[in-house]
């Protein structure tokens, strides 16, 4: 590029800039209005008013705490835990990535749980929008589908772990039992469930292990990694029994 190429580029780009500043010149000094937002607490002798504000701040905890909600009340903790076990297993480090198995998990756990959103849907959201239950009558017919899938997949075992180390009265039955309590009790249950499947399905992935390092040791090659010759095998064997076919459909019919 000459010198004249040069000189001439930066003077363009002095025009350039020097073009904007004389045009706001040229406007005068009237500012340019902007936007303001403003958050204030006033007094207010309506009492339906701090009942919104209420409800607002109760909508803001819910939409925070909505990760945690359907981690520990849904089949996602047990699903998201057996994609992690057969990723170790098979030894294939970060393949398949954890945004494919989330997603994976998270489309299993709608499926899964579609049954009970539902009853949820029909029985509590539909009435209360078109004003025929209360506030409180949709909460009370909401938490029961979903109390009937926790009670359906808790162990009596860990639900009577929870009421024990609970301070309320013991229960005659289990609709006695509060929510708060069913819900560790079903946390731990999915969790015990999670590391049985994760366990089965170690075993054959092991064995393929054990063979190729035996036959390396035998074959006098000690410096090589079993799990670098090992991990063709896991991945064919996982091929040919359509192991996700197998996986996703074992998950979901235990449910």
């Amino acid at each position: 590029m000459s010198v004249i190429a040069k000189h001439l580029i930066l003077l363009l780009l002095m025009v350039a800039f020097l073009l904007p500043g004389t045009t706001l010149a040229q406007q005068g000094n009237t500012p340019v209005p902007l936007p303001k937002v403003s958050v204030g607490v006033g007094s207010s002798n309506n009492p339906a008013d701090l009942s919104v504000t209420l409800q607002i701040v109760l909508l803001m905890t819910i939409l925070t705490l909505a990760p945690a909600i359907l981690i520990l009340l849904t089949s996602f903790t047990r699903i998201i835990i057996v994609f992690h076990f057969i990723r170790q297993a098979l030894g294939t480090q970060q393949i398949p990535p954890n945004q494919i198995l989330i997603g994976l998990a998270l489309f299993l756990t709608f499926f899964i749980m579609a049954p009970v959103w539902k009853q949820v849907n029909s029985q509590a959201l539909q009435p209360y929008l078109h004003n025929q239950i209360s506030q409180q009558q949709a909460y009370d017919q909401a938490i029961q589908p979903v109390r009937g899938f926790l009670l359906k997949h808790t162990r009596e075992k860990d639900l009577a772990l929870f009421v024990k180390l609970s301070t309320q009265e013991k229960p005659t039955n289990v609709s006695e039992v509060s929510t708060l309590t069913l819900i560790p009790a079903f946390a731990i249950s999915e969790l015990r469930v999670a590391f049985q499947i994760g366990f089965i399905l170690y075993i054959p992935f092991l064995i393929i292990d054990m063979v190729v390092a035996s036959v390396l040791m035998s074959m006098g090659m000690l410096m090589l990694p079993p799990m670098m010759i090992s991990l063709p095998f896991k991945i064919l064997l996982f091929v040919l029994v359509d192991g996700w076919h197998l996986l996703v459909s074992s998950i979901i019919t235990s449910f």
